[in-house]
């Protein structure tokens, strides 16, 4: 059985005509990458969607794209500076038809004016895998010594035995 291991991209870029191609191709390798090849299509579609009306509609072309994978869900989002782009005007028909090929998506402000915009893709039932669990790391950092091996005559301190040796740490 496969096990999915939690996976994240992000990739700053200044859309412009030429660059959507590229951005579609990068995060079509990182999918394929991930082994997540049914989920090329729809993702970097819809990314490629964002990017394109950001490209026409925003003054500030500087975008954000984060990847998420948990093992059983993608979540993509496109982050954007323009504090003059409104979604609900500009980004419509975009958001329509990113609706119609996700399964969930949704937009917030940021702090700085700008707008994110995610949205999800669940994997195929035989995609989806269990998450690989991470092992527990010891709390000590220092590993403690094992005793030398002592005959245990002389450790009772057997008559006819020389002095019980000191075992302390320091003593060594």
């Amino acid at each position: 059985m496969k096990t999915a291991v939690p996976r994240y991209y992000h990739l700053d870029v200044e859309v412009s005509p030429e660059r959507v191609g590229r951005v579609r191709r990068i995060l079509a390798a990182h999918l394929r990458f991930w082994d997540l090849e049914t989920l090329v299509g729809p993702v970097c579609h819809s990314a490629e969607l964002l990017l394109r009306a950001i490209e026409e509609h925003a003054t500030d072309k500087n975008t954000s794209i984060e990847m998420w994978w948990n093992g059983q869900h993608l979540i993509a989002a496109v982050g954007e500076n323009d504090r003059e782009l409104r979604p609900d005007r500009e980004l419509r028909s975009c958001l329509t038809r990113i609706a119609a090929l996700s399964d969930g998506w949704g937009c917030c402000s940021t702090g700085t004016g700008g707008t994110v915009i995610w949205f999800t893709q669940r994997a195929p039932v035989d995609d989806s895998v269990p998450l690989v669990p991470t092992v527990p790391e010891p709390a000590l950092r220092e590993v403690l010594q094992v005793p030398r091996a002592v005959p245990v005559a002389v450790l009772a301190g057997a008559p006819g035995g020389d002095e019980a040796p000191d075992l302390r740490e320091d003593a060594r």
